[in-house]
């Protein structure tokens, strides 16, 4: 159904956590549902309103990269050109906003500056994965996280350790090896599979730098 987007998101200071004004289909995806595939016309772009989305491309051997994580408040489905090269799918129970090519076009200024968050974030990303060792790279993606969940010691992983390895360019068995690692220096602390408290948020921050 369609609602007046008045929903608030926390660090509202961000400008991926302004919603952007105006009316938006209100679309829920289970866990593992696709929400658009390589080839697909970008005729629509998304916010994430609870869950979370990873966006990622199949490689010619088969193996999956994944380039973006998006959280609550975020957007996605900006692309050059007119279709999608990347496809897009719900990590857990996630509910969009989702606005049109109409809405696109009359919020372009707005969504621009949305488009160019992501990008500097995509190049970020880069970086990580192109200089930086194993332990690196999960202390970087562990610092990045927990600032947008909004800067508390507590973070909760939506994603599973073998998405964190496609986004990382890691294995599941580097990344698990790397958490044990920081558990056992007392960087961070381990709650559960999917919880992380993070202990030394500064000896965190020196592994990234």
């Amino acid at each position: 159904m369609y609602a007046a987007a008045q929903t608030s998101f926390q660090q509202a200071d961000h400008v991926e956590r302004t919603q952007i004004s105006g009316p938006y289909l209100v679309a829920p995806y289970n866990a593992g549902r696709e929400i658009y595939a390589e080839g697909d016309l970008i005729d629509k772009c998304y916010q994430v309103s609870t869950g979370a989305v990873s966006v990622y491309r199949l490689l010619p051997d088969g193996r999956r990269q994944v380039v973006s994580f998006h959280l609550p408040g975020e957007m996605f489905g900006f692309e050059a050109g007119s279709n999608h090269s990347f496809f897009a799918e719900a990590i857990t129970e996630t509910k969009l906003a989702v606005f049109g090519r109409r809405h696109m076009q009359e919020r372009s200024r707005e969504l621009l500056a949305l488009a160019l968050t992501g990008m500097a974030r995509a190049q970020q990303h880069l970086l990580v994965i192109g200089r930086q060792c194993a332990v690196e790279r999960v202390a970087a993606f562990l610092i990045d996280l927990c600032e947008r969940q909004g800067g508390g010691r507590r973070l909760r992983l939506p994603m599973s350790r073998q998405d964190i390895a496609d986004y990382l360019g890691l294995t599941t068995e580097t990344v698990s090896r790397v958490v044990t690692k920081l558990k056992g220096r007392s960087v961070i602390a381990l709650r559960d599979a999917r919880t992380i408290d993070i202990v030394k948020p500064d000896a965190l921050r020196a592994l990234c730098n």
